[in-house]
């Protein structure tokens, strides 16, 4: 069940918002950690009882944890690691590893790919977060398994971030404020982030559906970057969309994430971006791997390890395949080279110029993400920087160039904070047509939106596979 659906608008969240809002506050953590678990068994059924495990297991591990001696700790904490990342191991990785291992040794060993658990990596790196935390003694051990159940399962968040570290809503799962305030604000981040996803990310996609399903030999230089710039916004507007909604779940039920996404496509480097995109998956590998790994503050061979360990990682968690340990890799490079000498150049050249630096190489990253295998998207590229013999333009770029142009100038403007600076400001002059303003816009985004789910079935969460 995704949020961008008929089924969970129209009947699972009434339900759930019905069944909270009825309970008294004693219960509230409870029924939503039952309809969380609803939630997750609606999709993988047979997984619930995993993620039912974990929660034992992780919690009974946290206090067991509690007041042992330091040696006895560390032994709990490593032990409880490993467990925690074996399943994820396993599920996730185990096959790439069989098929890796066949291919390099040219052997036949037999396994059976496993559907993957839904948002196993986000929940995951959320446990994980916990179990280093207490640990390290920076937040209490939680000795209520309903509130603790809740932390892993909350919905809103459950199958695709942002990511929540557990000092970031300890207090909230037994004490939150619920405001018709806070709701209705709720109401609009979920809506806003509706639109985005449905209005912007379906339609833009299917365009770079419809051209990465071509004969890369066939298309055009044109076409080339058509399709792979609809994917860069296509990616954007899922994700971020879908974030949006996640924070405005979790305000209608009481709660408070933090933000996931900062308009990375006006970053002046690469850098930037990467502080700007997926900031809860940033923001937990630099607290729990980068800065322990040392940081910055290290000599330069030391620094290239660092980034090479934390980003070879990161495309690993966003996948196991090689495209995504190379786009890992890729990445990891760049960020080097920015932090040694790259960023002090381009401080010194026009914002134009670093705007389009960092889109370049944001969009090349792109096809290494989008691309089924590494030789796809190596054929993709030559197309795209006249190295194939490709011609530069032909008639179904020029087709898709005339057909999406308008969405194209709209998804462009949107990747921007104008229209949420605009609107910002607007609603903020509390002039009287204002709010009649703001419900109607919100309305029509609600309505376009449905109409669009409803008669659609191009509907997918690119983040999901994660």
């Amino acid at each position: 069940m995704v949020f961008s659906s008929i089924l969970f608008i129209f009947a699972f969240l009434p339900i759930a918002l019905g069944l909270y809002t009825l309970v008294p506050k004693q219960g509230k953590n409870l029924i939503l950690l039952l309809v969380s678990l609803f939630f997750y068994a609606w999709g993988e059924p047979v997984y619930v009882f995993l993620m039912l495990f974990t929660i034992v297991f992780d919690f009974g591990m946290g206090i067991f944890m509690e007041k042992k001696p330091h040696l006895v700790r560390k032994r709990i904490f490593i032990f409880t690691v490993i467990v925690n990342l074996s399943f994820l191991f396993f599920f996730k990785y185990w096959g790439f590893l069989l098929d890796t291992i066949n291919q390099l040794f040219s052997l036949s060993i037999p396994y059976t790919p496993l559907p993957l658990p839904i948002g196993i990596s986000f929940y995951t790196f959320q446990i994980l977060s916990y179990v280093v935390d207490i640990y390290l003694g920076k937040v209490p051990v939680q000795k209520n398994i309903v509130s603790f159940g809740l932390y892993v399962t909350m919905f809103p968040q459950l199958i695709a971030g942002p990511i929540v570290r557990y000092k970031d809503i300890d207090d909230q799962l037994s004490d939150r404020v619920m405001n018709q305030e806070k709701f209705g604000i709720g109401v609009e981040r979920f809506i806003q982030g509706l639109g985005k996803k449905v209005l912007l990310a379906n339609n833009i996609g299917y365009v770079w559906t419809l051209i990465s399903a071509m004969d890369v030999g066939e298309m055009s230089v044109l076409t080339a970057w058509i399709g792979i710039i609809a994917f860069t916004f296509q990616i954007y507007f899922d994700f971020s969309g879908y974030s949006d909604m996640a924070i405005g779940l979790g305000k209608m039920f009481g709660f408070e994430f933090l933000e996931n996404f900062n308009y990375p496509y006006i970053s002046r480097n690469v850098s930037e971006f990467w502080r700007r995109w997926h900031i809860s998956l940033g923001t937990w590998f630099r607290e729990y791997l980068y800065i322990p790994l040392g940081g910055n503050r290290v000599a330069i061979p030391r620094l290239f390890l660092n980034l090479c360990i934390v980003w070879l990682l990161t495309g690993l968690w966003h996948g196991a395949s090689w495209n995504f340990v190379i786009w890992g890799g890729y990445y990891g490079l760049i960020l080097f080279t920015e932090k040694v000498f790259l960023n002090r150049l381009l401080e010194k050249l026009p914002t134009f110029i670093q705007h389009t630096y960092t889109l370049l190489l944001v969009v090349i990253g792109w096809v290494l993400f989008a691309s089924p295998d590494m030789g796809f998207a190596l054929s993709y590229l030559q197309v795209m920087f006249f190295t194939a013999g490709a011609s530069p333009i032909d008639t179904t770029g020029l087709y898709y160039l005339y057909t999406s142009l308008i969405l194209f100038l709209i998804c462009g403007i949107c990747s921007t904070p104008i229209v949420h600076q605009r609107y910002t400001k607007l609603i903020r002059s509390e002039k009287n047509w204002v709010i009649p303003f703001g419900l109607g816009l919100n309305s029509l985004i609600m309505f376009l939106s449905i109409a669009y789910l409803v008669t659609e079935t191009y509907n997918p969460f690119l983040y999901f596979r994660f």
